[in-house]
């Protein structure tokens, strides 16, 4: 079967859930959204370029050169392209404290990717999918409106982060008690429901797990590897490496699967890309930060 022929189990019930755990992460990370994480970016330029440089640009010529060597599925590749045009993940900053890695700075990039993701996701992904053949030619066959995505993000994105920037400047002490809450009710449900989403369509992901596994593998490993070693080529410190690693592997594939469902009518490639992505980025985040949280600087500093 064509991979593309798949239509995962959604409805819109389904569609309408997804939105709503994007809308609801974006309010959790609104909560703490403070001006002093952008100043914090202009203040430390030179992590601040490396991130960022390492998300943005970097990933994203990976994954073209991964999709370049092993030629998948252009559904498949489109998928891994509209990952890495996603803003990092709010686990990031867990991850990162986990890692004894520098949070400052963690929780300053996410801020931003997350702040900007309604207008340098839907650029990213059309940008980059416009540069390769095969996705081009795919994108071309599905005739998406980028106009009608960069208003579908900015509403979804920019409303819940407005309303959790108002409800922190009003009710202060409630933000600060909530918070925490907030952020890991969102977590959770998000798992919930893409482990609810694998194990409803598991007889597709079962017949493609071992392709889908593959191409996430190495795109989340060239993420991870490629933040880590570019931070060590400008010579930050070791917390700063992690962090730039940690920055650049984890992304949010939840506002992926949002834009999957709402605007290419949950297309099987896609959808599996960013529902594996969920988990996976996941599991290797989790195992690389307990990895350096367990061993010593002077092991790593080389």
């Amino acid at each position: 079967m064509d991979i593309n022929a798949v239509r995962l189990n959604f409805n819109k019930d389904s569609v309408y859930l997804i939105n709503a755990l994007v809308g609801f992460i974006m309010f959790g990370i609104a909560l703490e959204l403070k001006l002093q994480d952008f100043k914090h970016l202009l203040r430390y330029p030179k992590p601040a370029f490396v991130g960022l440089f390492s998300q943005y640009i970097l990933l994203p010529l990976a994954t073209l050169l991964i999709i370049w060597v092993i030629n998948p599925h252009p559904g498949l590749a489109l998928g891994m392209v509209l990952v890495a045009a996603c803003p990092g993940g709010n686990m990031s900053n867990f991850f990162t404290h986990l890692a004894k890695g520098n949070l400052a700075l963690s929780v300053s990039l996410t801020t931003f990717s997350s702040a900007f993701a309604f207008i340098l996701t839907p650029i990213g992904f059309f940008f980059w999918g416009n540069i390769l053949p095969v996705t081009k030619e795919y994108l071309k066959s599905i005739t998406v409106s980028p106009y009608e995505i960069l208003v579908s993000i900015t509403v979804l994105l920019v409303v819940p982060l407005i309303l959790g920037i108002l409800f922190q400047k009003l009710f202060p002490k409630l933000t600060h008690t909530v918070k925490r809450a907030v952020q890991r009710i969102s977590i959770l449900l998000l798992a919930f429901f893409i482990v609810g989403a694998l194990a409803t369509n598991w007889k597709f992901f079962k017949e493609y797990i071992q392709l889908l596994f593959g191409l996430v593998f190495v795109m989340n490993l060239a993420g991870l590897s490629l933040g880590y070693y570019f931070a060590k080529l400008f010579r930050l410190p070791l917390g700063d490496r992690k962090t730039v690693a940690i920055e650049t592997g984890i992304q949010n594939s939840s506002l992926g699967l949002a834009i999957v469902f709402s605007f290419f009518d949950g297309l099987g490639g896609m959808a599996m890309i960013c529902a594996w992505w969920g988990i996976w980025h996941l599991i290797a985040g989790a195992a690389i930060a307990t990895y350096w949280n367990k061993t010593t600087p002077k092991e790593l500093e080389s």
